[in-house]
């Protein structure tokens, strides 16, 4: 294993296998993180239905990108993921919608207040659709 650009992992080409089964395990988890997103939003646990709508899409991109490029991405930037992919505009719009929440749908000092008070039903469909934008996408890119 070596690290290239900003410390990313790649693995050797003999380890295609390995890199297969970690997309794969990458995608499955988007899929539960999207359902966990729906389970919660209905729950009426707004806040906590955001940030799975995000983990769905940072998930799915992750496959994508250690799929189609063969390396595993770091961090949780989904502009950037989404643009190493060559994503299109309403992708890239969805992920610009969705960057900011892994920390702010958690902590007060990024939300501007307690996420659990910040967030309502409007933010939770706002965000979830633009999660089912990304996801849609990266299955069809897989």
């Amino acid at each position: 294993m070596f690290f290239g650009a900003e410390g990313e992992r790649s693995l050797e080409p003999e380890n295609t296998a390995a890199l297969r089964r970690l997309s794969q395990d990458n995608w499955a988890q988007s899929k539960a993180d999207m359902t966990t997103a729906v389970t919660l939003r209905d729950a009426g646990i707004y806040y906590a239905s955001v940030f799975f709508a995000q983990q769905a899409a940072e998930k799915s991109l992750k496959a994508a990108i250690i799929s189609r490029l063969n390396r595993t991405p770091r961090g949780h930037n989904l502009i950037t993921f989404a643009n190493d992919l060559n994503a299109p505009l309403d992708v890239m719009n969805a992920a610009a919608e969705l960057n900011i929440e892994f920390l702010s749908s958690r902590n007060p000092e990024h939300a501007e207040g307690v996420p659990a008070q910040v967030y309502d039903l409007r933010a939770a469909n706002v965000h979830l659709r633009a999660s089912e934008t990304i996801v849609d996408w990266a299955r069809n890119i897989l």
